[in-house]
């Protein structure tokens, strides 16, 4: 039996237990006198005791039917117990229990066993009552516990939307844990009797109720206020879910109580049919789907069409006698739901007030911000809209230069002075980190020492990183709030819309991190600390200041934007995004000339079917994204496994670790890989909780360089052509494999497998070559994984384009305007007429972006100087893909003439 340190996660264990429990019995059925029969009924004993203390935390199949099933093993009842657990295996893998009610007696017919959940067709689908389960916390008898259940499970109805099964625990700790490991429980009732610990034993759930409860001090507690801590922890965990506090406390004492997410207080009331219905509607209100429920109802209209569109209601297809593939292979509920009408119950996302707000106001609750904004035509376009919003010409802004091209478009557009700051180098993998704090401080304090932090406007960065580095968000905002308090934030989380829903992620998301920061500010404890601060720094240097952990006033605004890709991460159709508010000042300041920008931006004709999917995707986490994600993660973790353990695949591959992505001053933690073969797992928690950068567990970044190939050639030949794999990003000797909530545990073992096919083929291959051939391949692999060019870093706007030589922003409009009169450029080439003017030590200066794929970010922006470390990079660079740079031509620059009349413009 495979020990709980082979698992990432104990719904992992579960599964896999349940399973061999499975094969055992049924091997014991199939020869009870084999020789081996001793070891398989001990290993069925282990199995047994090892479920024992994760059973307790799920409805199906209960505590009672486990024990029961352990009985008659125990009794060598070998028959019966092997056809109670097939069934049980079966209903848990394919989800039956959630649909009907499972027999476990060898007696009973199932006629519908042989039905996976997968195999029903989308119309039986979603006709089923969905299926979840309510967690009671109370240290009752058994007696008491089934009365409870019996009680509450009583009071449903055929009528009910929902159908649930409760789980009774007796303690806060098995609480956590339950909600922490059981992605099914949606309510959680909270009664007066819960006592503090739990009774189980076991690595993986101790760890789980470890990191839920943090830094709370549970034997400074008293009994009384059991109940009122696990709501408060429950904001913290796990947000979403409903919690009903029942309790024999007066009025006035829970009046003065922080309940968190409570939705409800019961006072010491048997009212089973009230918490009944109140359970339901609380699942109802993040089940309920505004604008697609309002676009469902709209397409079963019969209606006469008389304005735009001749799509609408498949008109134009169903009258065409060429094109009827079309309305086959899409169907006719898509064409019925077209309109450009925005009557009918349906609303205007230029200025809602119907359903589409609703489904804004829905999607704000479920992400944590004050206001959501719907997008459909990408998070390009959201990053665009706050940038106009909030970013006045002449402001100046601070930015990662390896951020996404429409930020730095963006901040051509609103006409901003930027000062692009560099991210840490992985030259060994043609890639960037992110951009370390000390940076960014040293920034601010070099404007504040020029006079010009009354300028500064607004910090972005990207969170999380193309390639999965996450910053430490609350550290970040502190302490450039304690420099500049009014500073707005933009955080890009177009890969990271998925974060909100893990316990582990979510700290590190730029709208949790606001909400808790508004908090803290106005905490008498935050303003001793920051006086205290301002004392001890009251002469201090820039040295000083940049090593030190610096504290924001409590006066300072929290001001916060976050832009995420649903449609990247979750589930949503291409294009649909959502832009994030956290922001103190957006009614008094922002609001008018955001709703301009965002009406620039927007489509007066936005497709009605993206915004009902993201109607639908946030109603999707807000009642499964916490099992979803958790699954995400259990799939990139298995790859790290799977790669990590085998020795063939170590021969051409390794699975980049948080230590080679992440240097070693900024993992306070001190953790370096999330799996190491001789440890197991890596607890994340603690280096997500202390370390200035840590790594996304769910994207998993491949060293190919070994096999001889590049990334790119490894992504297109490899992988799509022969195994149709596909991927979005490589560097020059990596590939980056993203899991997502779609990702199964078939898709992984698929990816194994070709792996170890190429592995596989590439030893044969090498065994059969010759001297030559072996001498190439190795040389090959030397010049992916040791001749790599370093990667430059922003060397400096032209002096045409800078106001002065004190700081180091710099105009990139006007250089990217100046570019569209053809005489002031020229074309020179790499290897000939630009290598000879740096010879000569001339300035020259780009004319265009430059972006070369991979790496995929800008190495040259209008009016950059180009340095000798940029040439060298663009020279080294073996990829096929150059945005901004013409081969035939050369590279687009800026002639001196035009540099020289810019200059003397600006002394006048």
């Amino acid at each position: 039996m495979d020990s709980v340190s082979d698992y990432y996660s104990a719904t992992q264990l579960r599964l896999d237990r349940w399973s061999a429990l499975r094969e055992a019995v049924n091997t014991i059925c199939r020869d009870e006198d084999a020789p081996q029969i001793a070891d398989l009924k001990s290993t069925v004993v282990d199995l047994f005791d090892g479920l024992a203390l994760i059973e307790p935390y799920w409805a199906f199949p209960g505590m009672a039917a486990f024990d029961h099933m352990r009985r008659q093993f125990e009794h060598d009842k070998f028959d019966d117990v092997a056809f109670s657990v097939a069934r049980v295996a079966r209903g848990l893998t394919t989800g039956a229990y959630r649909r009907r009610h499972i027999s476990l007696e060898p007696d009973t017919a199932d006629d519908d066993d042989h039905q996976d959940e997968e195999m029903l067709s989308p119309e039986a689908r979603a006709t089923t009552r969905p299926y979840f389960e309510v967690l009671i916390v109370d240290d009752a008898s058994d007696q008491q516990q089934r009365w409870l259940t019996h009680n509450l499970t009583h009071m449903r109805r055929v009528e009910d939307d929902f159908t649930y099964d409760t789980v009774v625990v007796p303690s806060l700790e098995d609480a956590l844990i339950a909600v922490l490991f059981n992605h099914n429980i949606q309510a959680i009732v909270v009664r007066p009797g819960l006592s503090l610990k739990s009774a189980n034993s076991n690595e993986i759930l101790t760890k789980y109720a470890n990191n839920a409860s943090g830094d709370v001090h549970f034997d400074q507690m008293k009994p009384e206020d059991y109940g009122p801590e696990l709501c408060r922890l429950m904001d913290r965990v796990r947000p979403e879910l409903d919690i009903y506090l029942v309790t024999d406390r007066s009025v006035e004492d829970i009046a003065d109580l922080d309940l968190g997410v409570c939705r409800r207080v019961f006072y010491n009331q048997e009212d089973f049919m009230e918490l009944h219905l109140n359970i339901l509607r609380g699942v109802e209100a993040r089940y309920r789907t505004p604008f697609f429920t309002a676009l469902v109802n709209y397409s079963k209209q019969p209606t006469g069409v008389f304005h735009a569109m001749p799509i609408s209601r498949g008109k134009s297809i169903t009258r065409s006698h060429w094109i009827q593939d079309m309305g086959a292979f899409y169907g006719a509920n898509i064409f019925l739901a077209e309109t450009s009408a925005t009557s009918g119950g349906l609303d205007s996302l230029l200025q809602p007030h119907g359903p589409i707000k609703e489904a804004q106001e829905l999607a704000s609750r479920a992400f944590g911000s004050k206001q959501t904004f719907f997008a459909t035509n990408g998070t390009s376009t959201c990053n665009k809209i706050v940038v106009q919003a909030l970013v006045r010409p002449g402001d100046i802004v601070l930015v990662d230069r390896d951020c996404h091209k429409s930020h730095h478009y963006g901040l051509v557009l609103a006409g901003a002075e930027v000062v692009y700051l560099d991210s840490y180098p992985l030259n060994e993998y043609s890639m960037y980190g992110a951009v370390p704090l000390r940076e960014i401080k040293a920034q601010l304090l070099a404007l504040r020492a020029a006079g010009k932090l009354d300028r500064v406007r607004m910090l972005l960065l990207t969170n999380c990183t193309f390639d999965g580095v996450v910053y430490n968000v609350q550290r970040v905002m502190e302490e450039c709030l304690a420099i500049k308090p009014d500073l707005v934030f933009l955080w890009d989380e177009a890969w990271f819309a998925f974060a909100r829903f893990s316990p582990t992620y979510r700290q590190r998301t730029a709208m949790r991190t606001a909400n808790s920061m508004r908090k803290t500010l106005r905490t008498d404890t935050h303003a001793d600390a920051y006086a205290a601060q301002q004392i001890a720094l009251e002469h201090a240097s820039d040295d000083v200041l940049l090593a030190t952990r610096l504290i924001p006033a409590p006066t300072a605004r929290v001001r916060v934007y976050a832009t995420q890709s649903t449609h990247k991460t979750l589930t949503s159709l291409r294009q649909g995004s959502m832009i994030h508010v956290n922001d103190q000042d957006f009614k008094g300041e922002v609001e008018q000339s955001f709703h301009e920008a965002y009406m620039t931006h927007t489509s007066t004709s936005p497709n009605y079917q993206i915004i009902a999917s993201l109607d639908v995707g946030r109603r999707q986490v807000e009642l499964e994204g916490f099992e979803f994600v958790q699954r995400q993660i259990e799939a990139a973790m298995s790859i790290r496994r799977a790669v990590t353990s085998h020795p063939l695949l170590l021969k051409y591959f390794r699975v980049l670790s948080a230590g080679d992505m992440i240097p070693e001053q900024f993992r306070q933690s001190g953790v370096t890989s999330y799996y190491d073969t001789q440890q197991g797992w890596t607890d994340m928690w603690d280096c997500w909780e202390k370390d200035d950068f840590v790594l996304d567990p769910t994207r998993v970044t491949l060293a190919v360089g070994g096999t001889g190939w590049d990334g790119d050639t490894f992504k297109n030949d490899i992988l799509m052509d022969k195994y149709g794999i596909q991927i979005n990003k490589t560097s020059r000797n990596t590939v980056l494999f993203m899991t997502n909530i779609g990702t199964t545990r078939s898709s992984v073992a698929y990816l194994i497998e070709v792996l170890v096919k190429i592995a596989t083929e590439l030893d044969e291959r090498l065994d059969d070559a010759s001297r030559a051939a072996r001498l190439s391949f190795d040389r090959r692999v030397k010049n992916l994984m040791e001749d790599y060019p370093p990667l430059p870093d922003f060397s400096r706007f032209h002096d045409a384009f800078r106001p002065d030589k004190l700081t180091p922003e710099g105009d990139i409009r006007t250089a990217y305007y100046l570019s569209y009169d053809e005489e002031n450029c020229d074309y020179l080439e790499l290897d000939g007429s630009l290598q000879a003017a740096m010879d000569a030590s001339d300035e020259v200066v780009s004319a265009s972006f430059v972006i070369p794929y991979p790496p995929g970010f800008p190495i040259l922006v209008p009016g950059q100087v180009i340095s000798r470390e940029i040439l060298s990079f663009m020279r080294a660079l073996d990829v096929s893909e150059i945005h901004g740079y013409r081969p035939d031509l050369g590279l687009r620059v800026f002639t001196p003439a035009s540099l020289a009349k810019l200059v003397a413009a600006k002394k006048k």
